[in-house]
Formats: structure tokens, C-alpha cells, sequence
């Protein structure tokens, strides 16, 4: 839709002006870790949104992504982080594709549970493999892409804003075209009607199959991102936290909507800031906010919006 894509763009632009003229650190801090939440609750919004699944274990693949990029680019491969970012999120996609072959298989709650078995896998090998991942002490010193020092005007948090620009867009631009492309529009035929989308031909396994896969990759991406700008990695990026946001954020802003993600991770991310002071109410008052928005707008703010301003979403011919 051309509403939504133009909203999109509008965020990058935001993001971009954003992290060009703002010069304070903590700022621009909020701002990266709005951007890789969006990235993240995209990839999962493919899955909850589209397919109408709902993998509790997605964050196997955001550490994938993590893990892959500290590997690849420490001895003794030592290849330059972004490649190693790449190959990261391709590992992420590739372990998309196995654990895809099984679990989409399943119905219903043995999807999730086997999905969330996977991540727990993860996690305990990721725990005990010391050779290949130091074990709990994690993998510290991951470099950042060489073109944040070449280049003097993207040093510090202003270099990660615009890297996490362009991984956003890159997210938005693939999904854009998942959503809108036949396999799109076959994979959300399937979660309204799984029978009459069989009756016109439609595989069910194939098209949430390639969307699963799509998402694994993208997830790979947010957790590439999330490791080179915190320069570490260890057990804690397979842990069920990461996975509650994520969910959050998809079901605040509403799933099945390509801007749910995004205004979720403001959201999330402000009140996640904003409710610290709270200190051992945080918690407590960010479940009665989120409870809130679910009871008042089950479809989150996107579903809201639609019932509201339904000109707003109507399909035109340029989308």
C-alpha cells in the first residue's frame, strides 16, 4: 500500500536527519536500539503476521546472527565484519531453512514448543562449546565495518545510526516485497484458510516455507548488527527476554503490518527508557501498559488505525 510505504520511507528519512544533526550520544543510543528492534520485530512479523504462526524460539536465529558475526571475523578467518555480517545472516537463513523443514510440519502448539526448543539448544551449546564460543564468558573485542573509522564524519554512535539505516531499509525493502508479491499474498491466504488456499492450488509447506526462511535471515541481520555495536556477544542472545520484546513490539504495533513493527519499537523502547527510574516497579508497570494497549486494541495501533482511518489502508495500484 502506498500509505505504508511511504510511511516507511518516512521513518528512514526521519532516522537518517535524526542521526545526522543530533549530537548526543545517549540520544542517538535510543535511536540504534529503535532501529534494531524494528529490524528484529520485522522479521518476526513475517512469521506472526503473515503465515499466522507463532515461533517463541525465533531468537535462535537473531543469535545466530550475533554469533556468526563474532566468529567470522576473529581468528582464524578474520574476515572483514561486513562479510562476516553477511555470512552471519546466511548461516541464520540456512538454520531458517532446516529447522523450517520440521517445525512448519507441525500445527499449533507443537510449532511453538519445537521452536522453542531449538533456541534452548542453542543457548546451552553457545554455554558449554568453550572452544568455539568461550562458554559464559562469551566473545568480547568484535570489530565494527572499517568504513566507521575511514570515514571521520560516521566515528562513534552517528556511524551505527546510519549502518542500522541501512539494514532497516534493506529489511524494508525485502519485506515490502514478500508482502506484496504472490508469495505474500499466498502465505496470508493460507493464514486465513488453510483448506480453501489448498483448494486453489496454493502448498501451504512451500510459501511458509520461503517466508520462514526470508524472516531467518533478517533476524540474522538484527543480531549481526546488535553484536558489532555492543562488540560483544554471549549465552544471554538466545534468552527468552529478547524473545518477550520482540513479541511485544509486534503485538503493540500491530502484526500483519509492515509499520506495526516500527511504531512498536519506539514505543517499546521509550518505555523501556522511560520506566528504568521505576527500578523494581519497571517491570510491573511496562506488563500493565502493554496489558492495556492489548485490551483496548487487540490488533495494536496499526489495527486501530485501519478501523479508524480505513482510506488510510486501501490497496492502490502503485503498491
Amino acid at each position: 500500500m502506498k500509505f505504508e510505504r511511504n510511511s516507511l520511507i518516512g521513518f528512514l528519512i526521519a532516522a537518517v536527519l535524526f542521526g545526522a544533526f543530533v549530537r548526543d550520544d545517549y540520544l542517538l543510543h535510543i535511536l540504534i536500539l529503535v532501529l534494531l528492534y524494528t529490524i528484529l520485530a520485522s522479521s518476526l512479523n513475517l512469521i506472526i503476521g503473515y503465515v499466522g504462526e507463532f515461533p517463541l524460539g525465533h531468537v535462535a536465529f537473531f543469535g545466530m546472527g550475533a554469533y556468526g558475526v563474532a566468529l567470522f571475523s576473529s581468528a582464524p578467518l578474520n574476515l572483514p565484519v561486513s562479510v562476516s555480517m553477511a555470512l552471519g545472516a546466511i548461516v541464520a537463513a540456512l538454520f531458517g531453512w532446516i529447522i523450517g523443514r520440521i517445525t512448519l510440519r507441525l500445527n499449533g502448539p507443537f510449532f511453538v514448543i519445537v521452536t522453542l526448543a531449538f533456541a534452548e539448544v542453542l543457548r546451552v551449546v553457545a554455554n558449554n562449546w568453550i572452544g568455539l564460543t568461550n562458554g559464559p564468558m562469551g566473545i568480547a573485542g568484535i570489530s565494527h565495518p572499517a568504513i566507521l573509522d575511514a570515514v571521520p564524519w560516521l566515528a562513534g554512535k552517528r556511524g551505527f545510526v546510519m549502518m542500522g539505516v541501512l539494514l532497516a531499509a534493506i529489511t524494508f525493502f525485502v519485506s515490502y516485497r514478500l508482502v506484496y508479491s504472490s508469495a505474500g499474498r499466498a502465505a496470508v491466504t493460507l493464514r486465513e484458510n488453510n483448506y480453501v488456499a489448498q483448494s486453489i492450488g496454493i502448498n501451504p509447506f512451500r510459501y511458509s516455507m520461503f517466508v520462514f526462511v526470508v524472516a531467518s535471515f533478517l533476524a540474522g541481520i538484527s543480531g549481526a548488527y546488535y553484536a558489532t555495536y555492543i562488540s560483544f556477544v554471549g549465552p544471554e542472545v538466545f534468552s527468552f527476554p529478547f524473545t518477550v520484546t520482540m513479541i511485544i513490539i509486534v503485538l503493540l504495533g500491530g502484526k500483519g503490518s509492515l509499520i506495526g513493527p516500527v511504531i512498536g519499537a519506539i514505543v517499546v523502547t521509550l518505555l523501556e527508557e522511560y520506566l528504568r527510574e521505576f527500578k523494581e516497579l519497571r517491570m510491573s508497570l511496562f506488563g500493565l501498559i502493554v496489558m492495556a494497549v492489548v485490551l483496548f486494541a487487540p490488533n495494536g495501533v496499526m489495527g486501530y488505525a485501519r478501523q479508524r482511518f480505513p482510506s488510510l489502508f486501501k490497496r492502490t495500484s502503485h503498491a
